[in-house]
């Protein structure tokens, strides 16, 4: 078998979201041809609230190695994790290359960072490597701030230095990494670009049903309860007041549906950090119709009040190129879904194309459209949830947005590379 490491300073029992990528890689992987070895920062640096049952669902035989890091420190001044470990992860990465002989170095990102470290090892052992976006690194945010403007110059002059020798590049979506082929041409003579959709996985859900979790965020109710749980992006907020101006428009429609979010709030760990919340109150919806739980919650916990809800809400953003991971978990809970999603995203293919629910497209020119259209169109997903039934979600149409499938398009682009 071929040797991969995949350095993600962020692994279980970490809870955050972009975990899960390279755990389902790690988990997959050997049915494909690869040995992976994941290499993490220590958790006893993470900052987040640590989940512990996420453990249970990394394979018992990967292979795990821990990095040491530098404290946060007071007040803070750094707290990226990536570049807290960022010495630390490189030595002990260079020496896993040379020791295990690994044939490819694999770096998820955000932490952005990080990507710098597959410049460093290829140029001191040769090993060939890929960054995989998650998220994209050089974002704009038109009227932003300074810190966001920092931010973005920061990004500019480092992601060229940190793809330059890339062999491949991936991401969650081809809109991820669009900007970077455009700034650094050379890369399509020399490297392979791939798009890998998040992906689910039936066993995580199959795996919860095994555990004694109960939902405790809200009591279930005779009123039909809707469920969001993830972060919001930036972009996710004028479709999101679109929503609530058209529903405090009839709120008497209202009286018996519930919208709860979880996880949506400023900083994981924060219970008063509310984003929602003053939308809710600006249209009179707050503790009627719209509930937040701003603390991220551990990722079976997710599953659990996932499935105790009637039904999971779906926000996109205005940018074509977002596709949530929330989807994939929204298919595989068997509960109908209300999406609001950009049209081009994988993730409003995704709902239609396995009749899992419902999916409206959002259109960043009209975003007015949404609030003359919301109140007709939960009308239409009412009716869907009545006659919903698991069965009818189509099983096929979502195998290729399966973890396993997903992790085949790696597999592939690594084959031909290292042929």
């Amino acid at each position: 078998m071929k040797k991969i490491l995949i350095i993600s300073p962020h692994f279980p029992p970490s809870n955050l979201a972009a975990v899960h990528r390279s755990r389902l890689f790690a988990q997959h992987l050997p049915s494909m041809g690869w040995e992976p070895t994941v290499l993490m920062v220590d958790e006893k640096y993470y900052e987040e609230k640590l989940d512990y049952n996420l453990e249970k669902l990394v394979p018992a035989n990967l292979k795990i190695e821990k990095a040491s890091a530098f404290g946060v420190t007071k007040p803070r001044l750094i707290g990226d994790i990536g570049m807290r470990g960022f010495f630390q992860l490189y030595k002990q990465a260079k020496q896993i290359v040379s020791r295990d002989k690994i044939d490819f170095v694999y770096i998820p990102i955000p932490s952005f960072y990080v990507a710098l470290l597959g410049r460093w090892l290829h140029a001191s052992t040769g090993v060939k490597y890929g960054i995989d976006y998650i998220d994209p690194w050089v974002h704009e945010f038109p009227g932003a701030g300074w810190r966001y403007r920092l931010s973005e110059t920061i990004a500019k002059f480092l992601e060229p230095i940190a793809v330059k020798k890339a062999s491949l590049i991936t991401g969650v979506a081809d809109g991820y990494y669009k900007g970077v082929h455009e700034r650094n041409q050379h890369l399509l003579q020399s490297c392979i670009f791939a798009a890998m959709p998040y992906g689910g996985e039936r066993e995580d859900h199959a795996k919860v049903a095994q555990m004694d979790i109960k939902p405790y965020l809200f009591v279930k109710s005779a009123k039909t309860q809707l469920v969001y749980a993830g972060a919001m992006l930036p972009k996710a907020y004028e479709p999101l007041e679109a929503i609530f101006k058209a529903v405090s428009a009839d709120k008497s429609k209202y009286n018996n549906i519930e919208f709860h979010f979880i996880g949506t709030g400023k900083s994981p760990n924060d219970r008063e950090g509310y984003n929602i919340k003053p939308l809710a109150e600006k249209y009179g919806l707050w503790q009627s119709v719209v509930f937040e739980y701003p603390a991220r919650i551990p990722y079976m916990d997710v599953l659990v009040h996932l499935d105790a809800a009637d039904g999971i809400f779906i926000l996109g953003s205005t940018e074509p190129h977002y596709t949530p991971s929330k989807v994939y978990q929204a298919v595989l809970s068997s509960k109908a879904i209300l999406a609001v999603l950009h049209g081009e995203s994988t993730a409003f293919s995704v709902v239609n194309s396995t009749k899992a629910g419902l999916a409206y497209p959002i259109i960043p020119e009209n975003i007015e459209k949404i609030t003359k259209d919301f109140n007709q169109l939960m009308e239409n997903y009412l009716q869907f949830m009545q006659h919903f039934q698991p069965s009818q979600v189509d099983t096929k149409a979502f195998d290729q947005y399966s973890a396993k499938a997903v992790t085949q398009i790696l597999a592939n682009a690594l084959n031909q590379i290292c042929a």
